[in-house]
């Protein structure tokens, strides 16, 4: 009995992962009617006690009712650990692009829009007032180069992944192996599917605390000079705009939008996807599997993926 216990907890972290991963979006999270997923089940002789073999004897069936209005995407995008834990992964990630802005433009957020911009961020995500001075200051005694990965993903999706590393090396072989181990790949050509906008994230609820409708949100963009608004749910499924510009009118849009009472959450450029794919349930689930492994690593700001929304 000790020696089948021993053997089912040394079952692949991938089936643990994916079964972790099927179990909550059938419990809460996602429209899904079905889902098959195969386990590793260990066999073993309960006379002798030793384990023989693993086998693929076992069939996950679960179901969910349909969530009308819910993004499924990013649902999927916006299921984590512990929040402790991405907490801390989070605000480490943060501290990383303070030095990289301070050490691009300098220590001065006045004069250095980008650290303005990473700054506000900090604030939206209550990082302690200590820890954004504390990377500032060591920002000239950690030496970071920054770089943008190219990829393939599940079913043929697209991903952009920027890096921040003081060895380029060393995150260029991790995330090479990440990729090659969880169905995709590094290669050239998926920048294309991506545009480089000036992206101003507001809360998507008026004064009065009403969601903001998407014709009066798209009035608030022409007023404030945004190309387009699109709407979207935070990690804590919370309703946010999001209004996109081009880099250069990225302070003008976000100061236009707070003097028209709305409440600036993040500013900052992004890649927008201009090429969208379509995955399969199976494909999402191995997409979602692959971009949380990237995003875990240390050296990694943000993942950029062309997957296309499903309502």
């Amino acid at each position: 009995a000790m020696a089948t216990v021993a053997a089912f907890q040394s079952v692949c972290s991938w089936n643990r992962r994916c079964l972790l991963f099927s179990l909550r979006w059938s419990a809460k999270l996602l429209p899904k009617p079905r889902v098959l997923l195969s386990v590793s089940i260990p066999s073993s002789n309960q006379a002798s006690g030793q384990h023989c073999s693993f086998s693929q004897c076992a069939e996950i069936h679960t179901s969910a009712a349909n969530s009308a209005g819910h993004n499924k995407w990013s649902k999927v995008k916006h299921i984590k650990g512990p929040k402790d834990a991405e907490r801390s992964r989070m605000f480490a990630k943060l501290s990383i692009m303070l030095r990289f802005a301070v050490r691009e433009g300098g220590s001065n957020p006045e004069f250095n829009t980008q650290l303005a911009n990473v700054i506000e961020q900090c604030r939206a995500k209550n990082m302690p007032k200590t820890s954004i001075e504390a990377a500032i200051k060591g920002a000239k005694s950690k030496a970071s180069t920054y770089s943008l990965y190219e990829g393939r993903g599940p079913g043929g999706s697209s991903v952009l992944i920027e890096v921040l590393t003081d060895n380029n090396s060393r995150s260029h072989q991790e995330i090479k192996n990440i990729l090659n181990k969880n169905g995709g790949s590094l290669c050239e050509g998926a920048r294309h599917c991506f545009e480089r906008k000036g992206v101003v994230t507001v809360n998507g609820l008026d004064n009065n605390g009403q969601q903001i409708e998407l014709e009066r949100a798209l009035e608030l963009a022409i007023e404030a000079g945004a190309e387009d608004v699109k709407q979207a749910e935070d990690e804590e499924d919370k309703v946010i705009l999001k209004f996109v510009s081009d880099i250069p009118s990225l302070r003008d849009v976000r100061q236009r939008l707070n003097a028209l009472g709305l409440l600036t959450v993040t500013a900052a450029p992004e890649f927008i996807a201009t090429t969208t794919v379509q995955l399969t349930d199976r494909d999402l689930e191995a997409a979602f599997c692959l971009i949380e492994l990237i995003d875990e690593y240390q050296d990694v700001i943000k993942v950029y993926d062309n997957i296309e929304s499903k309502s």
